[in-house]
């Protein structure tokens, strides 16, 4: 959704809307990890206003997608929901000379006649993500011999006692009476 920076008023206005999902699958599929999926738009609720020629945008978001959990490969529904405020300053030409505080590297900036709210908003769903989506903090995982979905199925393969090129320290005598 796009809104025309002329029609962005100095009071606070509200906006509901369902933003479509197509273009935000398309970027989570690129790269090695397909880990999520949405397969309905996002509920979007913003509000926006102008002060002088910074753009204020406030709002949250809510779906659902279908994720992969990293340790058991299967899929399960992940609800992704946040709150954002983003406010846009806008562009300015900036000499190479010039040297970048960390405040600087906070801000977002805007150019054009209009302001891409889809944008704004795939980027707060990709913040929002986990780095490694869990089924349950409790999943078990795969057994890394057989494969077996330990969440479902008891494998019989025999568990290793910590990390073999550790073995040597585990004979180690310590005389703990000093």
């Amino acid at each position: 959704m796009k809104i025309r920076i002329k029609d962005i008023p100095g009071v606070p206005t509200e906006l509901a809307y369902a933003e479509p999902v197509e273009a935000l699958n398309a970027t989570l599929r690129v790269g090695p990890n397909h880990d999520c999926e949405f397969s309905a738009a996002l509920d979007v609720r913003v509000t926006f206003y102008r002060s002088k020629m910074d753009l204020f945008f406030d709002g949250d978001f809510h779906g659902v997608a279908t994720a992969t959990c990293a340790r058991c490969l299967d899929p399960f529904p992940l609800e992704v929901m946040n709150s954002f405020s983003v406010v846009l300053t806008p562009e300015t030409a900036l000499s190479s000379e010039i040297e970048l505080t960390a405040s600087d590297m906070a801000e977002s900036f805007y150019s054009g006649k209009e302001v891409d709210l889809t944008r704004l908003v795939y980027e707060q769903v990709l913040l929002a993500l986990p780095t490694r989506p869990l089924c349950d903090e409790k999943c078990r995982g795969l057994c890394p011999q057989c494969g077996v979905n330990r969440n479902t199925e008891q494998c019989s393969c025999a568990v290793e006692a910590g990390d073999p090129r550790l073995a040597v320290l585990r004979t180690l005598k310590i005389d703990r009476g000093v």
